[in-house]
């Protein structure tokens, strides 16, 4: 019966493919079973545990790849050694709430390089993130990228507003926003956000970690220089 309510409550902390494992595993046995049976406060830091690695694991399959940047989509010094990804929409509030924070670590930090991924999951957010691909491509991501969050919610206006104060050949732009260069780039970052499993913006590899929501700067910062 103890085996069974342990099982159960493996189940509720880490899915039943834990539960599944714990069972195989013969951990839930004897003196392990009867010392988590007698002290059960430390079933969440064994989860947060389990879900940290988890994360690691998803990350080392695509962090070769996901810290690269789409050419020119990159905050801070584009050559810095420590780097942070921000997967962000431009209809996303805490993506705007982000945006002083991460401007603070950049100024405190010349070795920190930020690369963004566009992911636009809010409605009416595709085309400034293709715009902003576009202002990359023409070396102004930086500009439009603060241009557009000031001028709110995405809009065809806000996104031709944003360019103009970026600077932006917006003949050029408009045809490269429209480009399977620019489709292929949201089609990547979506892959990078399922495999990492990220259910919102702004998400972040900050080093060896992956952090989701809005977070304190002073968070990333640590994750930062905690990185192996």
């Amino acid at each position: 019966m103890k085996n069974n309510l342990l099982t159960a409550l493996i189940a509720l902390v880490f899915g039943f493919a834990g539960a599944g494992l714990w069972s195989l595993s013969g951990l839930g046995h004897g003196h392990t079973r009867d010392y988590l049976l007698a002290n059960p406060q430390i079933l969440p830091e064994m989860s947060e545990a389990y879900q940290r690695s988890e994360a690691e694991n998803r990350l080392a399959q695509v962090s070769g790849e996901v810290k690269e940047p789409f050419q020119g989509a990159v905050l801070g010094n584009p050559q810095g050694t420590r780097v942070l990804v921000k997967f962000t929409d431009y209809g996303c509030t805490y993506c705007r709430q982000s945006i002083a924070g991460i401007d603070r670590l950049i100024a405190a930090d010349p070795e920190l390089k930020v690369v963004v991924r566009e992911w636009p999951i809010f409605d009416g957010s595709e085309q400034a993130a293709r715009m902003a691909l576009a202002a990359a491509a023409q070396g102004k991501y930086p500009a439009f990228y603060h241009a557009m969050f000031d001028q709110g919610p995405p809009s065809k206006a806000n996104v031709a507003r944003a360019a103009q104060i970026a600077g932006l050949d917006m003949p050029a732009a408009e045809k490269f926003a429209a480009s399977d260069a620019a489709t292929g780039e949201l089609a990547r970052n979506m892959a990078f956000a399922r495999s990492l499993q990220f259910t919102g913006t702004p998400s972040w590899i900050a080093g060896d970690e992956v952090i989701q929501g809005l977070v304190p700067e002073q968070r990333l910062a640590d994750a930062l220089a905690a990185e192996g």
